[in-house]
């Protein structure tokens, strides 16, 4: 009875040794993924922060002022 309950205990042990690793890999590809997406949120706000730093930093286009006597001239 003895050496079967060693094979078990063996053969438990190396299932958990293979399922932590397993749980590891999943474990980084999922950190991975997460750092991925961060990144691309990071860089997609980046974009959109500078254009409109560009934006506010364009002096406003002022309008000229139509004179009240402005008649087109006709053809």
């Amino acid at each position: 009875m003895t050496h079967i309950s060693k094979d078990r205990a063996r053969a438990e042990a190396a299932f958990k040794k293979l399922q932590r690793a397993q749980d590891g890999e999943k474990a980084k590809t999922e950190y991975e993924a997460e750092s991925q997406s961060v990144r691309e949120k990071t860089a997609r706000l980046r974009t959109l922060r500078l254009a409109k730093e560009a934006l506010d930093s364009e002096p406003p286009v002022k309008e000229k002022a139509i004179a009240a006597s402005y008649k087109p001239i006709r053809c």
